[in-house]
């Protein structure tokens, strides 16, 4: 079957994809990458998509759109892969409704609690309609992904039952 799309690598490219191979820089579907463009090269070992997809334990398939990215996209893009534009899953709270939880927890618990748990947070996050609905375990990304490590649960040193107590400030 004639190739849609030749891998014809310059010398730069090839030296980029050999250094690659050689310091095994970058994640391991980079240098699979740079494997299977070296060995697709017109100019170079010409191996068909099957001898390549054998030799590196892929599909025909990924071949194909590895050349096809190459052509259409260029080195640097079919290297690294896509960005994605947008998170595979789009956000709960945006930023306005992450700061009214956070102020929130930094308020006074409400009367009869001794400290905010998630639990009470997120039912009182729904009761004053900052959202319609949501669970604990979003509150807790949403806050720690703010204090980071420093956001664990206060008090009893490491982690424990959510149930057991408070959110530390």
């Amino acid at each position: 079957m004639e190739k849609k799309y030749i891998v014809r690598l310059t010398d730069d490219e090839r030296s980029q994809l050999h250094e690659v191979l050689k310091k095994l820089k970058g994640s391991s579907q980079k240098v699979r990458r740079a494997q299977v463009l070296l060995k697709a090269d017109a100019d170079g070992p010409n191996w068909t998509d099957q001898r390549i997809a054998e030799a590196f334990d892929c599909r025909v398939q990924t071949v194909e759109k590895i050349r096809r990215r190459l052509v259409e996209e260029g080195l640097v893009e079919t290297l690294n892969g896509a960005k994605r534009e947008r998170p595979p899953t789009e956000k709960l709270l945006n930023g306005e409704q992450e700061a009214k939880v956070i102020a929130m927890r930094l308020g006074q618990p409400p009367r009869g609690y001794g400290s905010w748990t998630l639990r009470l947070l997120t039912r009182e996050v729904v009761e004053m309609e900052i959202v319609d609905s949501i669970s604990h375990e979003t509150i807790r990304r949403s806050y720690f992904h703010v204090h980071g490590a420093a956001g664990r649960l206060a008090g009893r040193g490491g982690a424990r039952n959510e149930n057991e107590g408070g959110l530390g400030r």
